[in-house]
């Protein structure tokens, strides 16, 4: 370990879990503050995620959307890109979903849909990512101001599509017509015996989340194209003195990280849903960036991540509704402060953790 270095175990484990400490803390102090017990609104909050067979599931379920929008921040990040348009991709990504749907479900059943589903989501997606990817490579327009701007045009194109287009005939809501049972992904508890997640959604989106996490750390890890995404994130300058072209990495890693994203309408759309509406997204291509710091832009840490932030989300719905005190804008303020410590403040043990690990070290290992 060299100077200014921290052991693996400590940056990939002990800093994420100091990180969430404070943020409890900090989230422990506030509830205190409106006249609740801290610690009986997270004996609340873990009951109601992880305590019955409901809250799990839904638990899972937010989790489903969480690790496909921290995979997609995750790959960016790993070729020194910084993605924030997962919302406006994973919107764009409804569509080719939807198209998929109401094109094939009144013919095949499910396990023929799904394919074109997931191929539409991720090839809109990839779509909707590849002009900021183009224009970062090409004219050196960052690629945080364009994608911000793709999620408004993402969200405005999708109102209109939706009022004038796609919309159910007859309907006043702006939203297509239910899918056909060949549109519907079966829920999880169809194929896991004796477990009832009750109402909760949770599908087989779950499991094409595991596989995704599963085909990025191969891609990043064990390719040559992850080699140079690494190599070009790391430092581009060498990266491109080695004969790295800086224009194919950008384009490709944001074309995979843009298909990520929009994979994550295969949950809500197909998989929940069973319609294309307005505002599916609800902040999930957002959140999907904490998740990614808080995972270390690795799968495994980004699996558990988006775990932790279902049972927020879940868990912060029954917290509401048990203690009308905490309303669910303080959930918000809750789940905010993780992803400050997460985020901005992710750095705010390291030095002392260098110092410490530093000097705890042997002289033979200094002077080593």
């Amino acid at each position: 370990m060299s100077s200014g270095q921290l052991p693996r175990w400590v940056d990939f484990g002990l800093i994420p879990v100091l990180n969430l400490i404070a943020a409890f803390l900090v989230s422990g102090l506030v509830v205190l503050l409106i006249g609740e017990n801290p610690l009986e609104a997270v004996r609340i909050l873990l009951w109601g995620s992880l305590g019955f067979g409901e809250g799990v599931g839904f638990t899972l379920f937010y989790a489903t959307n969480f690790i496909f929008t921290g995979l997609a921040v995750a790959v960016a990040f790993h070729a020194g890109l910084f993605n924030i348009g997962g919302e406006g991709q994973a919107y764009i990504g409804g569509l080719g979903v939807a198209w998929a749907c109401l094109a094939l479900d009144h013919y095949v059943p499910w396990w023929v849909t799904m394919p074109f589903a997931l191929a539409g989501a991720a090839i809109m997606g990839a779509a909707w990512a590849f002009i900021p990817a183009w224009l970062q490579a090409k004219r050196g327009s960052h690629v945080v101001i364009t994608t911000i701007m793709f999620n408004f045009i993402a969200a405005a194109l999708m109102n209109y599509l939706l009022v004038n287009i796609m919309v159910k005939p007859g309907s006043m809501q702006p939203e297509t017509r239910t899918f056909e049972a060949g549109g519907k992904l079966p829920f999880l508890k169809e194929f896991v015996p004796g477990i009832d997640f009750g109402t909760a959604p949770v599908n087989l989106a779950l499991i094409i989340a595991l596989l995704a996490s599963v085909a990025v750390w191969l891609i990043v890890w064990r390719t040559r194209l992850g080699y140079e995404i690494r190599a070009f994130g790391a430092n581009a300058t060498a990266a491109v003195y080695a004969g790295i072209s800086p224009v194919r990495v950008i384009v490709i890693t944001m074309l995979i990280s843009g298909g990520l994203a929009g994979m994550m309408a295969i949950n809500e759309i197909m998989g929940s849903q069973h319609r294309l509406l307005l505002e599916f997204v609800t902040g999930y291509g957002f959140v999907g960036i904490a998740v990614a710091l808080m995972g270390r832009a690795h799968p495994v840490g980004i699996v558990l991540a988006a775990i932790l932030f279902g049972m927020l989300y879940q868990g912060g719905a029954e917290l509401s509704f048990e203690k009308p005190a905490i309303t669910r804008d303080m959930i918000i303020v809750i789940q905010g402060l993780v992803i400050l410590f997460a985020g901005a403040l992710e750095h705010m043990f390291r030095p002392a953790l260098i110092q410490f690990f530093t000097y705890s070290r042997s002289p033979a290992e200094q002077a080593g």
